[in-house]
C-alpha cells in the first residue's frame, strides 16, 4: 500500500510523542513492504528526502513566524499535497489544527485518524479555544473513515459520546538493553540519588503539584525535570523554583540512551499527565524498569493498574517521597516491564496498524 502520515512536525523526532510514534511506525511499515511518506515541517532540521526508507515530504510551515495559526497553514499544505499523491491510506496523527480542512482530505484514500487525548480538556486553553477543540474533535470524527484510540479510555469515550467504533491500538515501547550509569555523570547525578520527571511544560501535567510536593518533603535528594522550558508555563516554573537549587531543569533531551539511563537509574519517576490516552513517556518509563508515581486518573490506572503509586495532590507526592526507600517495590518494576514485553512492543504495534490498514482498505476500497 501507499501510506501517507500527516500530523507531525516530522521525523526523525525533534519534538514529542507523535513524532516519536511516526519515527517507529513509518520504517516498520516500510520493512513490511509498504511505501510510506511522512510530512515534515519546512523548519525541521532534517532536510533530506528520505530517512530509513521512508519518503519525506517537506511542506511550508510558518509557525515560527506567525505562531499557532501557522499550524493550520502547515496542515492545509500537507493535506493539499496529499491530494496529489494517490495514497491508499492516509493516517492523521491528531486533529487539532487539521480537522477544519477535513473536507479537502484525499477522496480515494481511506482516512484513519488517531484521536489522541481529550484535547479540549487541556487547562492551558481558554474556554473559546476549548470550544473550538471540541468542534475540531467532531469534525475529525465526521471526516474520518476509521478512528484509532490509543487507550481503552479514549475508545470508551468515543463510543459513549459519539456512538462511534474505534480501533484500539496502543502506543509502543521497547525494553532497554543498556543499563550503564556512566551517562549520568554529565549532570553530576548518581544511581538512585535523584527523582525524575519527563514531560511537556503544561499545567495538566501537574509539574507544579509534583515539585511543590517534593519541596514540601524537605529531602536533600535532587529532583530532575526534563522538558523544554521555552513556553510561558515553562518559564514560570523555572522562575518559581529558582530558589530551590535541588530542582534541576535540564531542558529537552532527545538522546534516547541518555533518557533511558536517566529513567532507569532514578529513585522515583513522577508521571503527572492527566488528559487523554496512553502516554508515551509512561510506557517508556515502564520499559526502563523504574518505580512510577503517577497522577491518579483512569488513563494512568488503565496502564499501570496495581503496579503504580498514585497521587492526587502535593501532599500525596510528599508522602511517597518520604516513604519510599532505595530498592523498594522491585516487583512493581518487573511487572510493568512484563506488560511492555507482552502488550506494547513496537513490533506488535506496527503489526496491528498494518492489519487494521489492510482490513479497512479491503472493506472500503475493494
Amino acid at each position: 500500500m501507499k501510506i501517507g502520515i500527516l500530523g507531525t512536525r516530522g521525523i526523525p523526532n525533534q519534538y514529542g510523542g507523535f513524532e516519536q510514534f511516526a519515527e517507529h511506525l513509518a520504517p516498520g511499515l516500510v520493512a513490511r513492504g509498504h511505501e510510506v511518506w511522512v510530512y515534515n515541517s519546512s523548519t525541521h532540521p532534517f532536510q533530506e528526502s528520505s530517512w530509513q526508507g521512508v519518503q519525506i515530504i517537506h511542506c511550508y510551515d510558518p509557525e515560527n513566524k506567525i505562531g499557532t495559526v501557522g499550524q493550520f497553514v502547515y496542515d492545509f499544505n500537507c493535506i493539499r499535497d496529499a491530494r496529489l499523491r494517490n495514497f491508499d491510506v492516509v493516517l492523521q496523527l491528531g486533529y487539532t489544527s487539521s480537522s477544519v480542512w477535513g473536507p479537502w482530505l484525499p477522496e480515494h484514500a481511506v482516512v484513519f485518524t488517531n484521536m489522541d487525548g481529550l484535547e479540549w480538556k487541556r487547562s492551558k486553553y481558554n474556554k473559546w479555544v476549548q470550544k473550538y477543540l471540541k468542534r475540531a474533535e467532531e469534525w475529525a470524527i465526521k471526516t474520518s473513515d476509521v478512528l484509532i484510540a490509543d487507550s481503552l479510555g479514549i475508545r470508551d469515550y468515543l463510543q459513549d459520546t459519539y456512538h462511534k467504533h474505534s480501533e484500539f491500538i496502543a502506543y509502543g515501547a521497547d525494553p532497554i538493553n543498556n543499563k550503564s550509569p556512566e551517562v549520568l555523570s554529565q549532570w553530576q547525578l548518581a544511581p538512585d540519588q535523584y527523582y525524575l520527571l519527563v514531560a511537556r511544560m503544561e499545567p495538566e501535567n501537574h509539574i507544579e503539584v509534583i515539585l511543590d510536593g517534593y519541596i514540601q518533603s524537605g529531602v536533600e535528594t535532587p529532583f530532575v525535570v526534563i522538558g523544554r522550558t521555552e513556553n510561558t508555563f515553562g518559564k514560570r516554573l523555572v522562575e518559581k523554583y529558582a530558589h530551590a537549587p535541588r530542582v534541576k531543569f535540564l531542558g529537552a533531551i532527545y538522546d534516547k540512551n541518555a533518557l533511558n539511563q536517566l529513567r532507569h537509574h532514578c529513585r522515583l519517576y513522577f508521571h503527572g499527565h492527566s488528559v487523554g490516552g496512553t502516554n508515551p513517556s509512561l510506557l517508556e518509563a515502564m520499559a526502563c524498569e523504574t518505580l512510577i508515581v503517577a497522577h491518579n486518573n483512569p488513563f494512568n490506572r488503565a496502564v499501570l493498574e496495581e503496579d503504580g503509586l498514585y497521587f492526587d495532590d502535593a501532599q500525596g507526592v510528599c508522602n511517597w517521597i518520604r516513604e519510599v526507600k532505595m530498592g523498594e517495590m522491585t516487583e512493581k518494576k518487573i511487572r510493568n516491564l512484563n506488560k511492555i514485553k507482552s502488550d506494547y512492543r513496537w513490533e506488535q504495534i506496527v503489526d496491528r496498524y498494518e492489519q487494521v490498514f489492510l482490513r479497512h482498505f479491503e472493506r472500503l476500497r475493494t
